[in-house]
């Protein structure tokens, strides 16, 4: 199968994740906050969008559905119902989705929002997860409408896949949360590398993702929790009762959210 993934840019910092069936020149879009940029990509290459997957109800990521329903009414909606859009499809953990034969699992990893939602594509044995704003590169979303024992269940979950799976964050934020990673375990060389890496990239313009699941293991704080380096660098910031993953998970996001 011979289908291209790219991400079309809305916004600042949204990567609007686009699935193209080079064969038929079909496309299905993942989480389109603006529509021009969309309808305009879909003009200049020739495409006919087909289907539009949601993972989360904010409006950077489903504020231009309903005008790209407009400019391809055949279009077919997939979305929890709690997406705030009008699905053809509802889906919930289990539920499977399918990209021109290719298969898709749809994964409830709630803690951005309480009804986030992930898509594992299996194209040809290579996963490729579609995962909003739950996990980022270096870093995770804040809690909005879910917890943080939701979100830290949902990096468990995300975190059980085969280490070569490419993950497609929905925000170019990866040169910031590698920055906040280094406040937290300054020796860490791999951090460092990518962080370099990252910074002549964004400086480009060009996009940092997808990365894999491998990548992540070494960069991720919220995915090193355990790590003696990481809890040495969170005592070192704030109080915690115990070094229990949870503890150590919710501590960082504390600090996040203030970096």
């Amino acid at each position: 199968m011979s289908i291209q993934i790219i991400p079309i840019k809305a916004f600042n910092d949204n990567y609007i994740w686009t699935l193209i069936n080079k064969n038929n020149k079909q496309a299905i879009v993942i989480d389109p906050g603006q529509a021009q940029p969309v309808a305009d990509y879909m003009e200049e290459h020739d495409l006919e969008m087909t289907s539009i997957w949601t993972t989360h109800h904010h409006f950077d990521h489903v504020g231009g559905v309903m005008e790209l329903q407009e400019h391809f009414p055949m279009t077919h909606i997939v979305a929890h119902s709690e997406h705030g859009v009008e699905e053809d499809q509802t889906i919930k953990d289990g539920s499977t989705v399918s990209a021109w034969g290719c298969s898709a699992q749809v994964w409830d990893i709630p803690g951005h929002t309480a009804s986030h939602m992930a898509y594992v594509l299996d194209i040809d044995g290579q996963k490729h997860c579609f995962c909003g704003d739950t996990l980022f590169s270096a870093g995770c979303g804040r809690v909005f409408t879910g917890t943080i024992e939701q979100l830290y269940e949902s990096f468990k979950r995300l975190n059980s896949l085969p280490a070569d799976t490419l993950l497609y964050p929905a925000h170019e934020y990866t040169a910031n949360n590698l920055r906040f990673g280094l406040s937290i375990e300054p020796g860490n060389m791999a951090m460092q590398q990518a962080l370099e890496r990252a910074e002549s990239q964004t400086q480009q313009g060009l996009c940092t993702l997808p990365v894999t699941l491998e990548h992540e293991r070494e960069v991720n704080v919220f995915l090193r929790a355990h790590e003696p380096s990481v809890i040495t660098g969170v005592k070192a910031k704030t109080n915690i009762d115990n070094e229990e993953r949870l503890t150590v998970f919710t501590a960082l996001r504390e600090l996040k959210d203030n970096f």
